[in-house]
């Protein structure tokens, strides 16, 4: 890992634990777990058509670059953010390209959001991770609310690692299970991400979920 994304990660980290504000680091512009683009096992996925259709959402969708790929005609998509200046950021980059009629970007806290429909396909990705192990039931159970019958959700699970502290906490596919299973959600596929980042290669596995 390069220094000056070790002096990044540091900084947000400092951030973090003395506001307790994810906005304090996007206003700041110390936000270094984003990888300034599509996230490549999404943009695979969107390649080869395989994924569900209808309504999808991104909670943690920061500058909302995988809200953009994901959307299309066939399936409309909401980012979800508890950051305003993301989320204003995300609009500016999206509004002339040409997925701007598929795609909102909601401002909120996603343990209050209550949309008036569920949805087909949620993606989440440094989301879980950066909660910590006291929300991460209130997670699973927001996710079976929000998740519609049938519906799939697609997490990356990561960082794979064992270390201490956070965030990014350290998770596994057990953690998920846990908190998942009650509520009838079940993974389908559990496999090493191939298209990882190369500063998270070998931590970093893909799980897709099917709620039943």
């Amino acid at each position: 890992m390069d220094e000056h994304l070790m002096e990044r990660i540091q900084r947000a980290s400092e951030l973090l634990r003395t506001t307790g504000s994810w906005e304090q680091c996007w206003s700041q512009g110390v936000t270094p777990w984003d990888l300034g683009d599509v996230t490549p096992i999404i943009a695979y996925l969107v390649s080869k058509n395989r994924l569900p259709v209808g309504k999808a959402l991104v909670p943690g969708c920061g500058l909302g670059r995988d809200v953009v790929a994901l959307a299309n005609p066939d399936r409309h998509v909401t980012g979800l953010d508890i950051s305003d200046t993301a989320i204003e950021l995300a609009r500016q980059m999206a509004s002339t390209g040409p997925s701007a009629r598929w795609v909102e970007f909601i401002s909120t806290d996603f343990f209050t959001y209550s949309p008036s429909v569920q949805f087909n396909l949620i993606f989440d990705y440094t989301f879980f991770c950066a909660l910590g192990p006291s929300l991460w039931p209130k997670w699973g159970e927001k996710m079976a609310e929000l998740l519609a019958l049938d519906g799939e959700l697609i997490t990356i699970i990561y960082p794979v690692d064992g270390h201490e502290g956070g965030p990014p906490y350290a998770v596994s596919l057990e953690l998920y299970e846990k908190v998942l299973h009650p509520w009838g959600i079940r993974n389908t596929f559990f496999e090493e991400n191939t298209l990882s980042p190369s500063r998270r290669k070998g931590r970093e596995f893909i799980a897709r979920w099917r709620k039943v």
